[in-house]
């Protein structure tokens, strides 16, 4: 608790949430500030999509104070980001776990994963950002990579040993925390060569 000074207020510190709730904030919000750094930079321009939602009911307690207590999901989302790289079109989903070795794929819904697949075939860099977040390891994984493993495989899952060796790790800086750009060019770099 911090007590400001000539203040009887005391700010506190906010809880961790516990569960799920709050879970991929975190790599929603570095996606969003090397999004911003991007935009600054003319690296790229990305935008986070919004939920499509249908507002039922506001409580007006007074004008500045209006309260959405009711709302329904219009439609199911597909991705969470798209934008323009270097003349790319790009759509991604971003998902973070705390589990330590694996990715359960049950956390994808089936028509994000209809969504990538057909934004790829229609030339789109297609791909998902995957952060463990307990041991601190970012991935990049393409769509085709992801959409050939569930085509090949029984398993539920993606493992970090999978993943180190059919995705792409993400770097992370102080300005650019989530550098899912750098990650695109060196690929497209080693494929171009």
């Amino acid at each position: 608790m911090i007590q400001y000074p000539g203040s009887k207020k005391a700010y506190q510190k906010p809880e961790q949430t516990a569960g799920k709730s709050g879970l991929g904030m975190s790599l929603e919000s570095d996606i969003n500030k090397s999004n911003a750094y991007y935009r600054f930079h003319d690296v790229a321009i990305v935008h986070k999509k919004p939920t499509p939602i249908q507002i039922v009911s506001v409580d007006y307690p007074s004008r500045n104070k209006a309260k959405i207590t009711e709302a329904y999901f219009r439609t199911a989302s597909t991705t969470d980001y798209q934008g323009v790289y270097k003349g790319l079109a790009i759509d991604f989903e971003a998902k973070e776990t705390k589990n330590k070795t694996l990715f359960p794929l049950k956390d994808l819904h089936q028509h994000q994963l209809e969504h990538l697949e057909a934004v790829h075939k229609h030339g789109a860099v297609a791909f998902l950002i995957i952060r463990f977040y307990s041991i601190d390891k970012t991935f990049l994984l393409f769509a085709k990579e992801l959409l050939d493993f569930i085509k090949d495989n029984q398993q539920r899952s993606l493992s970090v040993d999978w993943l180190e060796r059919h995705a792409h790790a993400v770097t992370s800086t102080y300005q650019v925390p989530c550098d899912y750009c750098k990650t695109i060019a060196e690929v497209i770099h080693k494929e171009s060569i």
